[in-house]
């Protein structure tokens, strides 16, 4: 791969430099819900209301009454919401290593698809992400969530670039894609090699 030396790198966050696991999350559920672990995880989805929720369309609390009802789920606030912040495992550090080496040729920036309270989580959980990044831009407060064009728009719009002057990077090839579409050049990351072998495709000495 070769392409032009970009403007701007634009990382996600989760599963790309932060190791996720939603399983951690049904485990957490399961003392406080009627149903069993493997029914809790067939019942959750990724449906309107958790991208909604992500838009920032819908707070916290609506969310989590969603959660209760779909989940079978007592009527815990803090359990919720603790177990909804448990899916965090931690950062992946041979890609954070690779970000911090780009930062120093590179205005290296982060999309990604979150919520308020995860944004709290993660932010404290991982206080590295904030002197990673020239800019970290959020679904919830952009109001558009990958893969949707508006996102990229309004992200290449406040970066000041062309779309095809942004390499994004993302572990989810339907974001991937819609990147694609939007007019950005982008990395399909299955591994810390993904990262890496871009970098250098664009003259990055890592």
């Amino acid at each position: 791969m070769h392409i032009s030396k970009p403007q701007a790198l634009l990382f996600d966050l989760g599963g790309g430099l932060i190791d996720i696991n939603f399983r951690r999350a049904f485990r957490a559920w399961e003392p406080i819900s009627n149903l069993s672990l493997n029914e809790i995880s067939e019942a959750f989805q990724f449906d309107v209301h958790y991208e909604r929720h992500e838009r920032g369309e819908i707070t916290a609390s609506e969310y989590f009454d969603h959660l209760r009802s779909k989940l079978s789920l007592k009527n815990e606030h803090a359990r919720i919401e603790e177990g909804w912040n448990s899916i965090y495992v931690g950062e992946i550090s041979e890609t954070v290593a690779l970000v911090e080496s780009a930062r120093a040729q590179f205005s290296c920036n982060a999309f990604t698809n979150t919520n308020a309270t995860h944004q709290a989580a993660w932010l404290a959980l991982f206080p590295m992400v904030k002197n990673l990044f020239n800019r970290i831009f959020t679904s919830h407060e952009l109001g558009y969530r990958k893969p949707e064009k508006q996102a990229f728009e309004h992200i290449a719009y406040a970066l000041g670039v062309p779309f095809g002057s942004i390499m994004f990077f993302d572990d989810l090839v339907e974001n991937v894609e819609g990147a694609k579409s939007a007019g950005l050049h982008a990395v399909h990351i299955r591994s810390p090699d993904d990262v890496r072998n871009a970098l250098r495709a664009i003259g990055c000495a890592l």
